[in-house]
């Protein structure tokens, strides 16, 4: 199982890099993004609006990263997958795969915040976690809704009508959790509530993709 696994993300990573222009694209996206709110915005940005823009271009980012991420299969190639690996096994690949390149953007977006729009946030080492945390949570959903739009002939913007409800409540914990880094005071325990809350939302939808894309990838 672990060395199927293995392979079927080796070939989505050396599929990436073979693809560059895909990796280039999101990238350019990304910065052009941060560099015009540079130019529209204040110098110094207050805390929770830099918190808000800062994850709102987190979710756009996580759509583009994340939604060719089954829309690219063709189906001869998802033919093929089926004879030779689980359901399980190519959902997991996938999931992994999606929360590697989610990070790397996730780092890539934090930097250039931090040159373009400056640095508020008092605890740096804090938000990066919470910034891979919600980086993961993004990718996870996302992954699931790319995998549901693939099977209604690749609609793409299915991936936004199922993700948005569904991720929403998710960014408002993100956001939430995130100003803890910004020196605002919780009451005691409520930093863990929400970074357990988050972790088991994480954890429905890996549980939810596990159970539900057997029977999709049987259609």
């Amino acid at each position: 199982m672990y060395s199927r696994i293995f392979a079927l993300l080796k070939k989505d990573i050396l599929l990436e890099l073979r693809q560059q222009h895909t990796f280039y694209g999101i990238l350019l996206y990304v910065a052009s993004t941060v560099y015009v709110l540079h130019l529209s915005m204040p110098e110094n940005p207050e805390s929770d609006v830099w918190n808000s823009l800062f994850w709102v271009i987190q979710l756009f980012v996580c759509v583009n990263t994340v939604a060719k991420s089954f829309l690219q299969e063709n189906r001869g190639r998802m033919l093929y997958f089926y004879s030779i690996a689980s359901p399980v096994e190519f959902i997991i690949a996938k999931l992994i795969f999606n929360v590697i390149l989610m990070l790397l953007m996730s780092m890539v977006s934090l930097l250039l915040f931090f040159i373009f729009l400056n640095n508020p946030v008092n605890d740096s080492l804090t938000f990066i976690g919470i910034v891979l945390l919600g980086g993961t949570s993004l990718s996870l959903v996302f992954t699931v809704m790319s995998a549901i739009a693939a099977k209604a002939q690749h609609n793409a913007a299915l991936i936004a009508i199922l993700g948005f409800p569904v991720i929403l409540p998710q960014l408002l914990l993100l956001m939430k959790l995130s100003r803890a880094a910004f020196s605002e005071v919780f009451r005691d325990g409520a930093l863990l509530q929400l970074t357990g809350l988050i972790g088991l939302l994480d954890v429905l939808v890996i549980a939810m993709a596990v159970i539900l894309f057997p029977y999709l990838w049987k259609d």
